[in-house]
């Protein structure tokens, strides 16, 4: 509260009038950042793709915000309305609404995972001052070593072999593999209405 009206050039105690704890200037800040969710199609799986990619590109804008969505349910109407479209699209592919609810969930639980460590790196190229090159070059002695070394093989299979994907590239696979997973868990389920094990 004390750098939010510093930043107003207010006082701490003048923006107790407008929000009444900090959880509550928090719930004010996901509202906003939120904003409104992407307009569904009616295809199931675009439409929960738009979902994610719409909901990492937001996390990587506000990188505090992973940490307070994870943390606790925002109940702002932006908020909800994701939520309500979120669980539209996985209705286009699953009647049952808390089959659904699983299939969202295991959709955005992979994109706070992705985005967190996507928000990790952008971290510790600012905490140690060396772009993502810079450390590659930095380390590249001692991954030579490693390689040379032949213990750990397929460690150096893909350092030597593996093409490097960006996070976009690699994000929109993960996202594949989900989503791949979630139509196969769901016609394994068919139609009981319960989680898939």
């Amino acid at each position: 509260m004390r750098r939010v009206a510093a930043d107003l050039e207010s006082g701490t105690a003048s923006l107790y009038r407008y929000v009444t704890s900090r959880d509550d200037l928090i719930d004010l800040m996901i509202h906003t950042v939120q904003g409104q969710p992407p307009p569904l199609s009616g295809d199931w799986r675009a439409d929960l793709a738009a979902v994610a990619r719409d909901l990492g590109a937001t996390l990587l804008r506000h990188p505090w915000l992973g940490s307070e969505l994870a943390g606790r349910p925002a109940l702002g109407a932006n908020s909800l309305r994701r939520q309500d479209v979120a669980l539209a699209a996985a209705s286009a592919l699953i009647p049952d609404i808390a089959l659904a609810a699983h299939a969202v969930g295991a959709v955005l639980a992979y994109v706070f995972g992705a985005v967190a460590g996507e928000v990790a790196e952008e971290q510790a190229q600012r905490r140690i001052g060396l772009s993502k090159d810079q450390w590659r070059e930095s380390v590249a002695p001692y991954i030579r070593d490693v390689i040379s070394s032949g213990d750990y093989p397929h460690f150096a299979r893909r350092v030597v072999e593996a093409e490097d994907v960006g996070p976009e590239e690699s994000f929109e696979f993960g996202l594949a593999c989900v989503l791949d997973g979630v139509a196969a868990a769901v016609a394994r389920a068919g139609t009981a209405g319960e989680a898939p094990g």
